[in-house]
């Protein structure tokens, strides 16, 4: 009987689980001063957007990070995780287009951005699409 129950909560447990894509993307980046000297463990502003469509497109997201650089001048944020200045990162429509990162950085750690650098989303962050097969119904008959 024992064995019954504990197979019973075993299966109950499995069925009410539900994979959940977190709503954040990885990024890195080293920052380098105006005389191309590493800018290491300091405090640095960075805006995040994410454009549609272009380099130049829309932002449909943007959010600002006030990360610490490492040793090496490294940064790590989440996208996705930061100060929303506008738009939800939950909203984007990965399905609906290209999209592109931009970031702007001040090395001084204010808003005063002087660095910038935009590069295309690839296959990776696609994969948030992958979250509406938890909506699709289908019917099979034999």
């Amino acid at each position: 009987m024992k064995k019954y129950i504990t197979l019973i909560v075993a299966v109950f447990l499995t069925a009410t689980l539900w994979a959940q894509s977190p709503q954040k993307m990885s990024y890195q980046a080293v920052v380098r001063n105006a005389s191309d000297a590493l800018v290491t463990n300091k405090a640095v502003g960075m805006k995040v957007s994410v454009l549609k469509g272009s380099a130049t497109g829309t932002a449909v997201y943007i959010e600002t990070h006030k990360p610490t650089t490492n040793a090496n001048g490294l940064v790590s944020v989440s996208i996705g995780g930061g100060t929303v200045v506008s738009g939800a990162f939950a909203d984007i429509d990965w399905a609906n287009g290209l999209y592109f990162i931009k970031t702007e950085t001040d090395p001084a750690g204010g808003t005063s951005y002087s660095i910038t650098g935009t590069s295309q989303l690839l296959s990776v962050p696609y994969a948030l699409h992958a979250k509406t097969a938890e909506s699709v119904s289908t019917t099979f008959s034999v």
